[in-house]
């Protein structure tokens, strides 16, 4: 792997990511956490009561503590040290949840109403007995994964005051088959990995996923008519448009803020530089100009400058350039490798796929834009492919475990990483909507 990478140093991202797309068996997902969550809030989650004939559709209650246990901030306590399971405030004896160091606490129920389900819950306050939360969802079955993730939510608003990330989508891209019979897949699924939909199928590589603003499109990258050529598709209706077939290398698409435009790497004249596209207009405008490798672009949130990788000072670094091609400086100093910029919602932070100087390892790292506050989140092998939740508060990612291609996620703000796949299955290229 860090040979081959080495001799691709100046091959752009786009045949980077073909060269290392594995196989896939099948899509369906699952998140396993594989890390421990120091320092995080203590807390129990509660099977919500079942008030309905046979078991009920879903296990709310451990869809809301894996979700917060996912972020690293929170630490839920196993099920087998509740002393009892309430299902309102009132049947709460507080002070079992004190022994046992909780700080919050989260009861519910849901009972059947005609061809719907009624969810209520409660957030609670364990040190003073009160209740911080308390709200009802009237839902059909097939909703209450949703339920879940907006309740996961709230919750982790209300205790730390900043938005969650819970109920969004990722796309990624699968491939199945083997030599002149490979698949590519295109797929979306919920945050989590579940409820995954192929929007797209080729019998060629597709690569790059990139959601809109508003998360009804992707723009993407596609082999189809046997040359990198990149469209925009709606997610919902699957009706697609070409928006980029210029002579050479059509890769590495980023929507801009508000929607309307995208930055492209292309090599029309014949090096490899960064462009933007107006998707109304069509109006085509080259951002940097240089012999080097210049690539993976990201708008940052103002719409008026890009962040992308290149090789220019002779090894991939990060750099900042202006739209109008000026003000460019670099942002990346740690170690000789930084590539695969994504930028959190509020522009303040960095991630990037780095090489660890120890032991040659390609993990994910992050830091504030102004260079300080650089560590590494993930153990490192073969990481790539970042990209922050809409939150900033995690980092989504492509690594290998036991052998097989899975995706990862990493918290910033605890020590909690987890993996999303299936026995068998392989995938790559992940996306985190906005």
């Amino acid at each position: 792997m860090n040979n081959m990478v080495q001799r691709m140093t100046r091959l752009p991202g786009l045949f980077l990511a073909l060269l290392l797309v594995p196989a896939l068996a099948r899509a369906e997902l699952v998140i396993e956490i594989t890390g421990g969550a120091e320092a995080a809030i203590p807390m129990a989650v509660v099977p919500f009561t079942w008030e309905g004939s046979g078991d009920p559709p879903e296990d709310v209650a451990r869809i809301i503590e894996n979700n917060l246990e996912r972020s690293g901030e929170f630490q839920g306590l196993a099920r087998e040290e509740f002393i009892e399971q309430p299902g309102r405030q009132e049947d709460v004896r507080f002070q079992n949840w004190r022994a046992l160091g909780v700080d919050n606490l989260v009861v519910g129920r849901i009972d059947h109403d005609g061809d719907n389900y009624r969810v209520r819950y409660e957030l609670l306050d364990v040190f003073t007995g009160s209740r911080m939360i308390g709200k009802s969802f009237r839902v059909g079955g097939d909703a209450l994964r949703t339920v879940a993730h907006v309740i996961s939510d709230e919750i982790y608003e209300e205790l730390l005051a900043r938005p969650g990330a819970f109920n969004t989508r990722i796309a990624y891209v699968a491939m199945s088959g083997n030599n002149g019979q490979r698949q590519w897949k295109l797929i979306i699924a919920d945050a989590d990995g579940y409820a995954p939909q192929t929007i797209l199928n080729s019998r060629e590589p597709l690569m790059s996923p990139s959601w809109s603003p508003d998360g009804e499109k992707l723009a993407y990258v596609s082999f189809e008519d046997r040359r990198s050529e990149v469209y925009v598709q709606n997610v919902s209706t699957g009706e697609r448009e070409k928006v980029a077939s210029f002579e050479g290398i059509n890769s590495a698409p980023a929507w801009s803020p508000n929607g309307r435009k995208l930055s492209l790497t292309l090599s029309r004249n014949g090096q490899t530089d960064i462009y933007v596209l107006d998707l109304n207009t069509r109006n085509l405008e080259q951002i940097t100009d240089h012999w080097s490798i210049d690539t993976e672009s990201e708008w940052m949130p103002d719409g008026n400058s890009l962040v992308f990788m290149s090789d220019r000072s002779g090894g991939p670094q990060i750099y900042r350039i202006g739209i109008d091609g000026s003000g460019l400086s670099r942002l990346t100093r740690e170690g000789n490798y930084n590539a695969s910029p994504t930028l959190s919602a509020d522009g303040r932070r960095l991630a990037m796929v780095h090489r660890r100087s120890d032991d040659n390892r390609f993990a994910i790292a992050v830091q504030n834009l102004d260079g300080s506050g650089f560590r590494v989140l993930t153990q490192g092998g073969q990481d790539e492919s970042p990209s922050f939740a809409p939150n900033g508060a995690m980092v989504l990612y492509a690594t290998r475990a036991n052998g097989r291609a899975v995706l990862g996620t990493a918290s910033l703000f605890g020590e909690a990483r987890g993996i999303m796949s299936t026995e068998g299955e392989r995938i790559r290229e992940p996306a985190w909507s906005r």
